[in-house]
């Protein structure tokens, strides 16, 4: 059997980070942009810290069978991981203080660093720290239980000194805002929160104080998810994050090596829980900055597109029966489906509302329509996922309130989660029956809806919208398997139709036919299908990808992937939607859904992946795809190392893809 290689998941998201942290350095991008991709760097790192390594280090306690089943080495995994962060982490810090924040004051905006004080900056910090923060600061140098080790808090960050054989560490203040300006009115010039407290710190201990995070486990640890109430365990396991095992510590470079066997006995880590860093953690905390207006160091507005095909039609139900209605966002409007929900549920046809959401704003303009449907005598179905990590409290809040307003409430499954984003509408009048459906790759989120690129498909085709019921009878616990022949339905037929269709593709190479499979996802993982991917481009299948992510298939590799390229593009909107495409010997087949090819998307959650009947929205995506894959801006070719090199470092960042089919949908709307 052929021998096939494949890339460390792990290492390949560290990979997208550092594309982040590209998009953070590029100097075609203003410069208020950049400091913003530096926020979400670090949120990204943090979450990774508290997912994926968490998970890591979980896996090593196991039973060494089951350990290598999950990861042959996770030690290995795990130095490797360190040592690629460590990298990437010194180039942030480097970047972040010599060339971004002297940048900002080009801009007329500042962010002072403890070199840059003078006499009244200093008696600044004095004043305040005295005013508003020595009275409520909350310091510990007992740490004798385990309880006391609870004092440090997941993704919080802290101060360290040792005094007199004595580990002293203060929590930095949460109510106080991690960027302190200098002049409340005027708001051009900040100082760190941490600094303003380390100057006082060292005036009352002599000492100079260092700074440290901690991230910990965020799994919800649910002892028998079969068992019980799963909504109330998840309610009743959500402060458990705060006391998780830690995974990782980003600890000032600067620290002296003297504090660490105290520092190390404390925490009770070890060397490898380590990461040596800047003086600055939490970097997420950016989000919170009031940045001027300046057209000049924000990229230009794309306001949402409000769709001029929809406007002239005084009922969506009406609009969507006459063709199907594709909605790209962020560039088109997401108050098209809003639109969609409010007039379902107020529309006298209409006799029931169906829907699956996954992450809802706390404020969710759909949780409302549903409501209003419910006072306007509508059934409405939800099924709420519970189990959506960091969106727990609000899916459980919405599913708590629509229950009380009558709605069926289905709450999350044992072990498999619904990713699927559709919803189902049934009218009926003297004509008869009627069925619409909305498929997406994205969350009904109207607030996400602005920063992602998704699809939102709006369908009565009348076989689409009665395979979408089928599944909430599913859902609803009524049938067992869901009898699709349009709908790519995981765990059920997604993997098995997409290795027909690659197959099919295959034998088109293998006698002389056109063959090519063009894919755009999250994240490519599943190595049966990167597996499938490799024979069909030894036998000739022209394969272009787009993967944001996680790319664990090795491009470019002669007798094993030479016919595949791997693309990569991270711009000012985060890439989400998920596409495939077949050539099908000319006769193109395309699908867009909430599925990546990762093992848990194709075995272990409820995805649909919709065909695109419509020849006008097929072509709608297919020209958006193609000028991704012309993107002389912000595309990167993603070799064989995972090397992130931009296909070009010239250009405006306005000549980018997005920007380019924000151009061509507002034209072709005008």
């Amino acid at each position: 059997m052929k021998k096939y290689r494949y890339y460390n998941r792990d290492l390949s998201w560290i990979s997208f980070n550092h594309r982040v942290l590209q998009e953070m350095m590029d100097k075609r991008n203003p410069v208020f942009e950049r400091l913003k991709f530096a926020a979400i760097f670090s949120s990204n790192l943090d979450e990774f810290f508290i997912v994926r390594v968490a998970e890591i280090r979980r896996i090593k306690s196991l039973d060494k069978p089951l350990r290598k089943k999950l990861i042959t080495k996770p030690n290995k995994l795990l130095k490797a991981i360190k040592t690629n962060i460590y990298s990437l982490q010194k180039q942030f810090d480097k970047v972040f203080s010599e060339e971004l924040l002297p940048e900002l004051k080009s801009a007329n905006f500042h962010i002072l660093l403890p070199s840059e004080y003078d006499s009244s900056t200093k008696k600044f910090c004095k004043d305040y720290f005295e005013k508003n923060i020595k009275k409520d600061l909350v310091c510990k140098t007992d740490f004798k239980t385990d309880k006391d080790r609870l004092f440090i808090k997941t993704g919080q960050v802290y101060l360290v000194a040792q005094i007199k054989e004595k580990l002293v560490v203060c929590k930095l203040p949460t109510d106080q805002g991690r960027f302190v300006p200098l002049d409340p009115k005027k708001k051009d010039k900040y100082i760190f929160l941490d600094d303003l407290i380390k100057e006082n710190l060292k005036e009352l201990y002599g000492q100079e104080f260092y700074s440290m995070e901690v991230s910990r486990d965020a799994e919800l640890h649910i002892d028998n998810e079969y068992g019980g109430n799963l909504k109330e365990k998840i309610e009743k396991a959500l402060s458990n994050r705060d006391t998780g095992q830690i995974s990782a510590v980003m600890i000032d470079k600067e620290l002296p090596r003297s504090y660490l066997d105290r520092l190390y006995t404390t925490l009770d880590i070890s060397d490898t829980d380590v990461i040596f860093s800047g003086k600055y953690h939490r970097l997420k905390d950016i989000f919170s900055l009031d940045l001027p207006d300046s057209e000049a160091h924000h990229m230009i507005p794309l306001p949402p597109i409000r769709s001029s095909r929809l406007a002239c039609h005084n009922c969506m139900l009406s609009a969507i029966r006459e063709k199907d209605r594709l909605l790209y966002y962020p560039y088109e409007s997401f108050e098209e489906v809003i639109r969609f929900v409010a007039e379902a549920s107020t529309h006298p046809d209409v006799e029931a509302i169906k829907v699956t959401l996954y992450r809802v704003s706390k404020t969710s303009a759909i949780a409302k329509g549903l409501l209003e449907a419910l006072n306007n005598g509508k059934k409405v179905c939800v099924f709420i996922e519970t189990k959506a990590r960091f969106d727990e409290s609000n899916n459980i809040y919405w599913g708590e309130k629509l229950r009380n307003a009558g709605a069926k409430v289905i709450f999350s499954y044992p072990e498999i989660k619904v990713h699927s984003k559709i919803m189902y509408v049934r009218a009926k009048n003297e004509k008869g029956v009627q069925e619409y459906a909305y498929i997406g790759t994205g969350n009904f989120n109207e607030k996400t809806s602005k920063v992602y690129t998704d699809y939102g498909l709006m369908t009565a085709h009348k076989k689409i919208t009665a395979e979408i019921g089928r599944i909430f009878e599913l859902l609803e616990g009524k049938i067992l398997v869901p009898k699709t022949k349009n709908l790519l339905v995981s765990p059920f037929t997604t993997r098995s139709t997409i290795n027909e269709m690659i197959q099919n593709e295959i034998n088109n190479a293998k006698i002389g036919n056109d063959a090519y499979l063009m894919f755009k996802m999250n994240s490519l993982q599943d190595r049966d299908m990167i597996k499938r991917l490799y024979k069909a481009s030894n036998a000739g299948v022209k394969i272009q990808l787009q993967v944001r992510g996680i790319c664990c298939l090795i491009p470019g590799v002669m007798n094993m992937s030479e016919n595949i390229k791997v693309y990569s593009i991270v711009d000012r909107f985060l890439e989400h939607g998920r596409v495939y495409v077949f050539g099908n010997n000319g006769d193109e087949k395309m699908y867009i859904g909430s599925a990546d090819l990762m093992t848990r998307n194709l075995d272990n959650r409820i995805e649909v992946l919709v065909p695109i009947l419509d020849k006008d929205i097929f072509s709608k995506i297919s020209v958006g795809l193609q000028m991704q894959l012309e993107d002389n801006v912000k595309r990167r070719i993603i070799g064989e190392g995972q090397v992130n090199e931009y296909v070009s470092e010239e250009g405006d960042y306005q000549n980018s893809s997005q920007h380019r089919i924000y151009e061509l949908l507002n034209s072709d709307n005008a």
